[in-house]
Parts: C-alpha cells; sequence; structure tokens
C-alpha cells in the first residue's frame, strides 16, 4: 500500500524517470561471460515501488507464462491471476507483452516499447520496458515494467476534432402537447461550424430554427422532425447557390446525432459525367456489377445498337453476347477492377442480329448514388474487315483470288508435316499455260489477266477438300495434292485438269484457246522439304514443256541431273564470257552462177578449257534464258565486221541474231557500233534472222528491222520452210535472202517433195526479188539439184567447213575461180 501511494504520487515525468534506472541496473547486474544478469541481481532486494508495475515471464517450449503480476500491472491488465499462460490475458495486452519479450529475447538486452490502450472511450499510451534474466531452474524470465507515459485523451473527442466532416447533436424541443418543433444545438464539431460557414460560438446552444445557415429552412426541420417522430435515421442533400451538403440524421430518443458531409465537388463531377455520358458520340452505359443489368444508357448506344431506351434498361449484359463467348464475357466480369480495358475484341449483337467487333474500356463508378460500371464501346467492325483483307491480300493473289507463294509454301510445309505422322503421300504440281505469251501478244495484257482469272476459276472447280491451287506469278501456278494420292491416282487427276484447262475460253465473244503443262514431284520419294518438292516439280515442268507440252511428267532423278548440268553450264558460260573463251569460225557461200565465194558466215565456238569444243545448240539456249546473249551478241557483231574489213570488198559477212536480242531495245545501236568501230560498210552486212522474232512482240521487232535495212545492212530468213507461217512473213517484211533449210536439202535427190519445195521457194525468191540460198550441201549431186532447180547460193561441207579467222585467206586464194571444185 505505500508503494502504491508512493507510486500514486510521483508525476508522469518522474515516473518516465524510471526507465533508465532500470536498464542501469540491468546492465550492471551483467557478469563478465554471460549474455543475461541473473534473475537475483535484477528483480530481487531494491526494486522497491516499481515491483507494483512489473508483470514477470516466465519463457519455454509452451510459450511465455505469467507468474506473478504486481497491484499497478494488475489494475492495466484488469485481472490479478498468476501462474497462467499469456493467451489468458485481454488480446491487446498479451499482444504487447509477448512482442516486447520476444524482442528482448532476441537482442539478449532490454527492449523499450510504448502500447496504446482504450478503456472506455479514453486512450492511454504506456512504456513497456522488457528486461530478460536468467535464473537458477534453468528457465528465461523476463520483467516487463509497465507504466503511463503521458495524459490520457478521448478516443470520440479526438476524432471528431480531427474530421473535415461535420458533427452536431441536437436536442429536440418539445411544445405543451409534447409534440416536437425545433431543436437546440447542443455539440458541434469545428468541420460543421466550417461547413455551415458560423462561428461555434453562435450555433452552440442555439435553437435550430433562429439562427442563419444552411439548416434552418423549414423543410430541412421538418425531415429533421420526421426522424424524431419515427426513430428512424434519414439522408437527404441541401443545396445553394454555392455548394452542396449531404445530411445523415439518427435519432437516439430526442436527441439526433446529425453529420455534415460536402458534397460540392461530387455533384459537380456527377454533372460533368452526365454531360460527358449523354451527349457523347461514343456508345456508353452503365450497368450493376452485381445484377449486370444496364443502369443507363446514351443516346449514342441507342442509335449504334439498335435497341430502345426502354427495352435496354430491362435487359442484361448476356443479352448482348453471342452464346459462343458468354463464358469468357462472365470469366472477365469476375476480374473487374476499379478500371477495365479490353484484353481481346468481343463480339456484341445488335437489335437487328447482327454482329459487331467492339473493344470495351470501363472504370467503376457512383451513378445516382448506387455502385456502377461505366463501359465505353469503340466499334472495331469495319477495322478488322480491313485487317482482314489486308491479310487476306498478304496471302493471295491480287488478280486471281488464289492462294500466292507465300501462303502456298506454309501451306506445303504444314501438309509436308501432316504427311510424315501419318506416313502419307503429298503430291506438288507445277502447272504453266501453254500459248499464254501469244494471247497477250496477240490482244494484250486486258486480255491476258481476264484469262488468268478464268484459268484460276476452273482451277478451284478441279480442287476440293484438304487440296490447294495458287498462282506462284505470270502465268505460272501449283497444286497441292494432300490426301495421300497414289501416282495412278495425280497421273489421272494431271490429265484431266489439263483438258479442263485446254478447253477453249469465250472472252467477250472471242475464242481462246490455250494448253497445259504439268510438273510433278512426290513426297518423300523426290524430296521431304517444300523446297526440294518445289524444285524437282518445275523441273518435271521443264520436261513438260520440252517434250511439246499439253502433258505432265514425273520428276526422276535423271532430270536433277540435267538441272545440275545445266547450272554448271550457267557459271561456265559466264566464266567463259569473261575470259574471252568465245571465237569465231566462218563458212564460205558460194554463188552458184559466179562460181566464187560472195561472203561467209561467222559461226560462234566455244573452247572449254576442260570439256573442250561445246556444240552451239548446247550453249546458245542457255545463253538466251540468262541474257547473257545480248552481250555476246555485241561481242559477235564487232568481232565478225573487224574481221571482214580483211577480206575482199566484195565478199559479205552474215552474222546470226536472237529474238532475245530484239528485246534489248539496244540492237540498232550496237550494229551502227559495230559498224562504225570497224569501218565496214553496212552493204557487207547481212543479219540473219529465224521466225521466232515474230512470234512476240511483233510490230515493235518489224520497226526494228526496218531501221536496220535502213542503215543499208541486208535481212536474211533463216530456216526458211520449217514454221508454221513462213510465207505470211514474207509479206510482213522485204527480206533480201531467204535461207533454204538443210531438211529440204538433205534428201532433195531422193525425194520428189523435196524437190519440189525446194523448186517453190527458187521460184518465189525470183518472183519477189529475194536471194534463196541453200544449206547443208555436202554432195556434187545435190548441188547440181539445187543448181537446176535455180538457187542463188549454197553453203555446206562440200566446200568448207567452218574455218577459225586465220584460215580464211588461204580458202579464198584456194578457192579462186572455181568454187564449185573446193573441197
Amino acid at each position: 500500500m505505500l508503494a502504491a501511494r508512493k507510486s500514486s504520487g510521483k508525476s508522469i515525468a518522474e515516473m518516465f524517470d524510471d526507465v533508465p534506472i532500470l536498464q542501469r541496473k540491468w546492465h550492471a547486474a551483467v557478469r563478465p561471460g554471460d549474455k543475461l544478469p541473473a534473475y537475483e541481481d535484477v528483480m530481487l532486494g531494491s526494486l522497491g515501488r516499481l515491483a507494483d508495475h512489473i508483470v514477470l515471464l516466465k519463457g519455454g517450449i509452451n510459450g511465455l507464462e505469467v507468474l506473478r503480476t504486481g497491484r499497478y500491472a494488475q489494475k492495466w491488465l484488469g485481472q490479478d491471476h498468476w501462474n497462467v499462460p499469456i493467451g489468458q490475458l485481454s488480446p491487446d495486452c498479451a499482444t504487447v507483452l509477448a512482442e516486447a519479450a520476444a524482442c528482448a529475447l532476441n537482442n539478449s538486452r532490454p527492449h523499450l516499447a510504448s502500447a496504446h490502450c482504450v478503456r472506455e472511450g479514453l486512450v492511454q499510451t504506456y512504456n513497456i520496458l522488457a528486461l530478460p534474466t536468467s535464473s537458477r531452474w534453468g528457465h528465461t524470465l523476463i520483467g516487463v515494467y509497465i507504466n503511463e507515459r503521458e495524459s490520457q485523451y478521448n478516443l470520440l473527442d479526438a476524432i471528431f476534432s480531427a474530421t473535415d466532416e461535420g458533427v452536431l447533436s441536437l436536442a429536440a424541443i418539445r411544445n405543451s402537447q409534447g409534440e416536437p418543433f425545433d431543436f437546440q444545438i447542443v455539440h458541434l464539431n469545428a468541420g460543421a461550424a466550417r461547413l455551415l460557414k458560423v462561428p461555434a460560438i453562435e450555433l452552440l446552444w442555439q435553437r435550430l430554427s433562429s439562427n442563419r445557415n444552411l439548416l434552418c429552412g423549414s423543410e430541412v426541420i421538418e425531415r429533421l422532425l420526421g426522424v424524431v417522430r419515427s426513430g428512424a435515421g434519414d439522408q437527404f442533400e441541401i443545396d445553394s447557390d454555392d455548394r452542396n451538403l449531404k445530411l445523415g440524421a439518427t435519432a437516439f430518443g430526442d436527441i439526433l446525432a446529425l453529420t455534415v458531409s460536402d458534397v460540392t465537388a461530387l455533384k459537380r463531377r456527377e454533372a460533368s459525367f452526365r454531360l460527358l455520358f449523354d451527349n457523347n458520340p461514343m456508345p456508353m452505359w452503365v450497368f450493376d456489377p452485381e445484377t449486370t443489368g444496364f443502369i443507363s444508357v446514351n443516346d449514342a448506344a441507342i442509335q449504334h445498337y439498335g435497341y430502345s431506351r426502354e427495352k435496354f434498361l430491362t435487359m442484361k449484359l448476356d443479352e448482348i453476347w453471342p452464346a459462343d463467348e458468354r463464358n469468357s464475357h462472365k470469366e472477365a466480369l469476375l476480374h473487374l477492377g476499379e478500371a477495365y480495358q479490353s484484353p481481346r475484341n468481343w463480339r456484341h449483337i445488335k437489335a437487328d442480329g447482327s454482329e459487331i467487333h467492339v473493344l470495351t474500356f470501363g472504370r467503376r463508378v457512383m451513378f445516382d448514388g448506387r455502385d456502377g460500371y461505366l463501359v465505353a464501346i469503340v466499334d472495331i467492325t469495319e477495322r478488322r474487315k480491313a485487317e482482314a483483307r489486308i491479310a487476306h491480300m498478304a496471302h493471295h493473289d491480287g488478280l486471281t483470288d488464289l492462294p500466292n507463294r507465300e501462303f502456298y509454301q506454309e501451306r506445303l510445309r504444314q501438309a509436308l508435316e501432316e504427311a510424315e505422322a501419318g506416313k502419307k503421300r503429298v503430291a506438288v504440281l507445277c502447272v504453266d499455260l501453254d500459248l499464254f505469251k501469244n494471247v497477250n501478244d496477240s490482244f494484250g495484257h486486258p486480255m491476258g489477266d481476264r484469262l488468268l482469272r478464268l484459268v484460276a476459276d476452273r482451277l478451284r472447280s478441279q480442287v476440293r477438300g484438304s487440296h490447294l491451287a495458287a498462282r506462284l506469278g505470270g502465268d505460272e501456278f501449283a497444286l497441292i495434292l494432300a490426301s495421300d494420292l497414289s501416282p495412278n491416282e495425280v497421273s489421272d487427276f494431271s490429265t484431266r485438269l489439263i483438258e479442263a484447262l485446254s478447253r477453249s475460253y469465250d472472252i467477250d465473244g472471242v475464242e481462246v484457246v490455250i494448253g497445259a503443262s504439268i510438273g510433278i514431284a512426290l513426297s518423300p520419294s523426290d524430296g521431304v522439304t517444300a523446297e526440294e518438292l518445289m524444285r524437282n516439280a518445275d523441273m518435271a515442268l521443264y520436261r513438260a514443256k520440252s517434250d511439246g507440252g499439253g502433258v505432265h511428267r514425273f520428276f526422276e532423278r535423271e532430270m536433277d541431273r540435267l538441272a545440275q548440268k545445266r547450272r554448271d553450264m550457267e557459271v561456265d558460260l559466264r566464266r567463259a564470257f569473261a575470259n574471252g573463251e568465245f571465237e569465231l569460225h566462218y563458212q564460205p557461200l558460194v554463188d552458184i552462177s559466179a562460181d566464187r565465194i560472195s561472203g561467209f558466215e561467222s559461226l560462234l565456238r566455244w573452247q572449254h578449257p576442260d570439256k573442250g569444243m561445246i556444240s552451239p545448240a548446247d550453249f546458245i539456249p542457255i545463253a538466251e534464258d540468262i541474257g547473257l546473249i545480248v552481250a555476246i551478241g555485241e561481242w559477235v557483231l564487232r568481232e565478225a565486221c573487224n574481221e571482214a574489213t580483211k577480206w575482199p570488198g566484195d565478199v559479205k559477212v552474215a552474222v546470226n541474231l536472237s529474238a532475245v536480242q530484239f528485246r534489248s531495245r539496244n540492237l540498232v545501236q550496237a550494229v551502227i557500233s559495230a559498224l562504225a568501230h570497224s569501218g565496214l560498210s553496212p552493204r557487207r552486212l547481212e543479219l540473219e534472222i529465224t521466225e521466232s522474232v515474230f512470234l512476240a512482240e511483233t510490230e515493235a521487232n518489224l520497226a526494228i528491222l526496218h531501221q536496220l535495212r535502213g542503215l543499208g545492212v541486208s535481212i536474211s530468213m533463216d530456216d526458211f520452210g520449217t514454221g508454221y507461217s513462213s510465207l505470211s512473213y514474207l509479206r510482213s517484211f522485204p527480206f533480201d535472202k531467204i535461207k533454204i533449210d538443210r531438211s529440204f536439202v538433205k534428201d532433195i535427190a531422193e525425194r520428189p517433195d523435196c524437190v519440189a519445195i525446194v523448186r517453190a521457194i527458187s521460184g518465189l525468191g525470183r518472183s519477189l526479188n529475194i536471194t534463196t540460198t541453200a544449206e547443208g550441201v555436202e554432195t556434187v549431186n545435190q548441188l547440181d539439184w539445187l543448181r537446176n532447180e535455180g538457187c542463188n547460193e549454197v553453203q555446206g561441207f562440200l566446200f568448207s567447213a567452218a574455218k577459225p579467222a586465220g584460215e580464211i585467206a588461204a580458202l579464198l586464194s584456194r578457192f579462186g575461180e572455181r568454187a564449185s571444185q573446193a573441197a
């Protein structure tokens, strides 16, 4: 009791001085080599009055246990039990003691903490000092000192004083009949005075009706009186010119608790929201997150979706969702946060049943006093259609709408992967149109484009199921047959396809006839990758074209060998031209009547450093294909003209021109350059062409021929009689010479038809004043027949094979005046 009295007589500042005293006492009691002082040295003997403030705890494997408590500590704990687990104390005290003890034990030193305890609405702050000690019984004992640190305060008063909300207590005033008719303000906080814009001293204890503020209006007082009469709470808003207040009233008998909140900013935001929502051109709505029902929709949503406002407000969200997306929509609703942005495109159903693609953006809002979710809709239907069109265009041919090369290769790789897994066969067909170029040249490219579209239609009609037809470019098409067809089945399909594509086409009343050739490669025998199969099918197509077209051919390994040989030839050709491996040989042209050499035909020869002499028949077509013939042809022109200047002035030189040289559009300039550089007279130059020059771009090539004739150069038609329209060419251009093909000369002595043809050509030449030259003369008998039929010139081995330039002078010398006897 004495200690208690002394304690009660001390000031708070003096009590706070107890903490350092206890800390010094603990440190002084620690012996060298020990972590903790002994319990007896700290807690016994000299604590005096401080013992009333001590809670003694024992630490063990079962947790903390309260061994004893001082009188002050018992009052703080609200109980006087000893030897009980700490868990039996009140939760706030147990937590404070356990945390302080744990910190002290972990650090092996005193731990000072603060505790705030609420008792009957009053808040008191306490110092908590935990002092760990060792005991002779093997346990760790913790003495926890507890004492108040500063004066207590009322929690409700603190809350009411700190809040920005207005809080008032009103006492109802009753009349003689016991009916409430007014209120007296018996309590208010600073927030209420600020919101009502009246000093607190002018409000306290005043009648509500006698003051001048927003609460004094008769309508407000009547609402508050209604709360007192009914005992039920009420919430309502009052507005003025400059602010909006929200009132919440609760009655406790004749005492009315009134809260006042400033909702001016909120009301302004709501007004702005309403303006933005109602007049926004973007479809928007607010829905209830709990029921998913529509709370409000703006005019743009009504117009865009086609539902009336009344209909909209009776609907739920799932009524505008397609059935196959409802689960995904519901899953998205489960994860709505404060804000939402579409992670994907959604589909919505309009009133007419049509679907649109949309993006949705949302935010949680308060709408008309209730929780809602605002959603803005962006219709991306047209954008999706445009994207689909772009994606389609990226993978389809713009002219025929067939899959393009990229799409074809992707599908082929996919088909091969599936075939490998199922050990099935895939067929690749490369299709090329025969005579298509003639259609373009004869009728123009617009007609050719329309023909390609019709071809694409026929391809689509033949390709079904997992098969695919594509346009690779120009008049090249390709097909994938992915249904494990046998070679015979692929062959039958190819035959039907060629027949279908070869039937005539009616284009604006014009009957157009073309053909088709097909090359076929089969997996896995002809290749296991898309690249291998397409390359091998293309080689098979080349064979089909070489065999005359209108047929299909399967890939054979020999084709691969020939293709490699051709690739090697291309490399060698380019190197040969760069290294100067080409040379010209010259074969004499003999004037039968004058019995002399009238000219020489220059013939290109290639002496390969490893393979020896290579025939022009082998390398000229390849040079034409790779475009090298233009450069080679210009070199031949220059070389032949230079060499001819060394011959007698009445001896001409003939140079063969390729149809490819005409396409370069530089032919005339090349001839002019060769003549100018050599100084050779144009009348001594003879240019030989074949009918292939007229098979393409006829008008342009005729114009070039006329330009060459204008230079004074002679033009000869080579291999006359072997084409299907040679006579028509004589009408198109005034040739200086026609050369009778060696096929007619070879059998002239044995076959009357050959005699008749040679006779006809010679007669034609005489009639048109055109020189006729017979090629391939090898015997005297042939020479006699040709002389008798009126031919003007001959050339062939009877007179001489083609000779290098260095042997021409000797040949001219030996021939002399009796060329017909030269060997």
